[in-house]
């Protein structure tokens, strides 16, 4: 099923529209700068962000100007924080292309990233909104704050589900969380609709985060990064914490341990990537999407009336479980 087709459907010249100005956006004279904008256009990508923005405003209302500038302002706030996260985590790869760091260096990614972060506030200025703006400004000190209690969490000798969702849901489930007010906001719903565009936005970024931790426990080159990858940088997802809390077993929680302190070796990443399957991580992973998929159908069948949009975002739902990459 071509789910992106289905997902684009209501809003495709809206979509069209943002991209151009997205674009307009990342776009400079100057040539370092210019050429490293270009660098970061080139990776296009699925939209999934603004598109979830542009759906939420067209359900609630109508796409307008508030609307697209709020949803290029926070893919632009997105983008600057995959280019600072990519220096921090000193990755090389960004979904298989080199990233900015990588193909240029630290200083010059992280002035670029500081450069899309001030294009970001300047377009949701653009909004004459407080109130996006607010949020716009709260999503960047969430985000900042949840790449501060992950790296926290590497040295927390605790192992559980619950820090497990406390870092995501200050991450990739904010940044969703945000695109679901922020359009419902622009597109002037009631204030218990966005409560439950809030919640909706949340339940998509935890299935997001957790099917991306599940591409780990695999071999990819559609993903960009090596099996075990998240485990070569001291991260413990959720398979593998169902793993071991489920089996008690004391030689893999030594490993797990070496994960956390940084001194793991490739074998023995292997080793726990194995055993992670063996004892039904990654079924359990896939269950607990499964729940959250099902919270945020009541979403759809209470809040939205247009078949078309309804249809969009269900298959915007499947889609973020049944992707690929």
């Amino acid at each position: 099923m071509d789910y992106l087709s289905i997902i684009k459907s209501p809003i495709s010249k809206e979509l069209d529209d943002f991209i151009s100005l997205f674009n307009k956006a990342l776009t400079h004279d100057d040539g370092l700068l210019a050429k490293a904008l270009e660098h970061i256009r080139n990776r296009g990508g699925k939209r999934m962000r603004p598109l979830l923005m542009l759906l939420m405003a067209k359900n609630f209302g109508e796409v307008t100007f508030v609307a697209q500038h709020a949803a290029i302002g926070l893919e632009l706030l997105h983008t600057a924080s995959l280019v600072h996260d990519d220096v921090v985590d000193e990755s090389v790869q960004r979904r298989g292309q080199a990233s900015m760091n990588a193909t240029y260096n630290n200083k010059v990614a992280v002035l670029v990233g500081d450069y899309i972060l001030s294009t970001a506030l300047l377009n949701v200025a653009y909004t004459q909104s407080d109130d996006i703006v607010r949020d716009l400004a709260e999503l960047g000190r969430t985000l900042s704050n949840g790449e501060i209690l992950q790296l926290t969490n590497i040295s927390n000798q605790e192992i559980s589900e619950e820090v497990y969702y406390q870092v995501i849901n200050q991450k990739t489930a904010a940044l969703f969380e945000a695109c679901a007010v922020i359009g419902a906001k622009a597109g002037r719903a009631s204030e218990e609709a966005i409560e439950a565009a809030r919640l909706f936005g949340q339940r998509i970024g935890i299935i997001f985060q957790i099917r991306d931790d599940i591409f780990d426990y695999y071999d990819s080159t559609e993903i960009g990064k090596p099996t075990g990858n998240d485990m070569a940088e001291g991260k413990l997802t959720l398979p593998v914490i169902y793993a071991l809390k489920s089996t008690n077993n004391t030689a893999m929680m030594d490993l797990a341990m070496k994960v956390k302190e940084g001194n793991v070796s490739a074998e023995e990443i292997a080793q726990l990537v194995a055993f992670t399957k063996q004892s039904g991580g990654i079924d359990y992973a896939e269950q607990k999407m499964m729940e959250f998929h099902s919270d945020a159908m009541k979403f759809i069948t209470t809040y939205v009336k247009d078949v078309e949009i309804a249809k969009s975002l269900q298959a915007y739902l499947d889609f973020v479980i049944q992707r690929k990459n």
